[in-house]
């Protein structure tokens, strides 16, 4: 199986999501099983780390973003991944839009799918820590919901 989280310029909220996902892929020992990566919509940030905020607080929980550069998202990525979370209506919408008509890929917003207190993860970066640490929260409780459901699929 193959998932791509997907945000704006790929240095939050998305790589955020690619991160911790990873790391509970590990823990169920299913790393090997599984791809998973991020991208954004946008260009602004390809080939850079991640904001170093959210990297501070991934890092605060035990999950290591510091390999993880920014890429923006290609219209190949409808033919490599199974399953792509959008983290909110926007990336959506952009990834509908550009979504050619012979990709099976599965196209939802990542915390709607799962039902959690709301539907989009909030962008934090024009926001201070405290938005990450939010951020992170919302990611882990739809990580643990995401891996039930590829535990289903394998």
């Amino acid at each position: 199986m193959r998932v791509l989280f997907v945000c704006l310029g790929n240095i939050c909220r998305s790589p955020t999501a690619e991160a911790v996902f990873r790391s509970k892929l590990v823990k169920a020992g299913l790393a090997d099983q599984v791809q998973v990566d991020s991208a954004g919509t946008g260009d602004w940030h390809v080939g850079k780390p991640a904001d170093t905020r959210a990297r501070h607080a991934a890092q605060q929980r035990g999950y290591d973003m510091s390999a993880l550069r920014g890429r923006q998202f290609e219209a190949a990525d409808f033919q490599r991944f199974d399953l792509m979370l959008a983290m909110d209506n926007s990336n959506l919408s952009n990834l509908a839009r550009m979504r050619p008509s012979n990709s099976g890929a599965e196209l939802d917003l990542f915390l709607r799918r799962y039902q959690l207190e709301v539907d989009e993860v909030p962008d934090p970066y024009y926001g201070g820590d405290h938005g990450f640490e939010h951020v992170l929260d919302l990611i882990e409780q739809a990580s643990d919901a995401l891996l039930i459901e590829v535990k289903g699929r394998l």
